[in-house]
């Protein structure tokens, strides 16, 4: 593991708190509360709006904007788009997450006009998401992944280079690429994948960190270190799904940077 990446890590976060970057999330209705949650937990300041007529002023408040489609209907993409192109004019960070694409034809063209349509920054998704929008055969199931990470290495670098973004693909071993660059992260623990919702707030602590980092590449490894190491903290005493969620928001905001820098497992391929 890469010791220098840890301690940038760990830097990433005293940053990313000491700025409280506000996040402006047009995510789904499942997970909503839980995502505010885990971002005010990690140190930065959600905001939820999604109606058309006010998520241009929203974006130009806000540090950074995530797009998730896991409840995904027409007047909601409108939005999105709507926002996306203001993000975008002041350059702010964007983050989406392509939820389900692949399963249905609806979310696959979403995900993927909102790719060809807006300045993403970077696109984290499980391997069969990433695999739909890369053009490859995804095997889904609902909004779940049936495909491992390293399937979706190589059409993962392709799409990230053809759309000049970042693309992050989460499973057992956390991928990021920028086409060029391979970071893995390795930190976390398989509970995190049954709890509803951990994906979209994973998606929002990215957005926060990379409204202090410039280089989306290392946002996202700090975030996803941090993210996953709460993770792992919280499963002290092997608790159950219900207790591990309550333990899961604890150890997120109790982590501390120097834990970060002990613990965070970042390596560069």
């Amino acid at each position: 593991m890469n010791q220098a990446l840890a301690r940038r890590a760990a830097d990433h976060l005293e940053r990313m708190r000491a700025g409280q970057p506000l996040i402006h999330n047009m995510t789904n209705y499942v997970t909503v509360n839980f995502v505010a949650n885990m971002l005010l937990a990690v140190g930065a300041s959600p905001v939820m709006a999604h109606a058309a007529e006010e998520v241009e002023e929203m974006v130009s408040l806000s540090s950074a904007l995530v797009l998730n489609i896991g409840t995904l209907d027409e007047a909601w993409l409108a939005s999105m788009l709507r926002a996306g192109r203001r993000a975008g004019e002041l350059g702010r960070p964007i983050v989406l997450d392509p939820v389900g694409t692949g399963a249905t034809r609806m979310r696959t063209e979403a995900a993927q006009s909102m790719l060809a349509e807006l300045s993403v920054t970077l696109v984290r998704g499980n391997a069969s998401e990433i695999l739909a929008l890369a053009g490859g055969g995804a095997q889904t199931r609902g909004v779940d992944t049936a495909d491992e990470v390293e399937a979706a290495l190589e059409p993962a670098a392709r799409l990230a280079r053809e759309r000049q973004t970042v693309v992050v693909i989460t499973g057992e071993c956390d991928a990021i690429t920028d086409g060029e660059r391979i970071w893995r992260v390795h930190n976390g623990h398989p509970l995190m994948g049954r709890v509803t919702g951990s994906g979209c707030a994973v998606s929002a602590v990215i957005a926060a960190f990379a409204a202090v980092e410039p280089d989306p590449v290392s946002a996202t490894a700090s975030a996803l270190a941090c993210y996953c190491l709460a993770g792992e903290m919280a499963m002290e005493g092997e608790p159950g799904p219900g207790t591990f969620l309550v333990r899961f928001q604890d150890a997120l905001h109790g982590l501390t940077p120097d834990a970060v820098a002990r613990g965070a497992r970042i390596s560069e391929m």
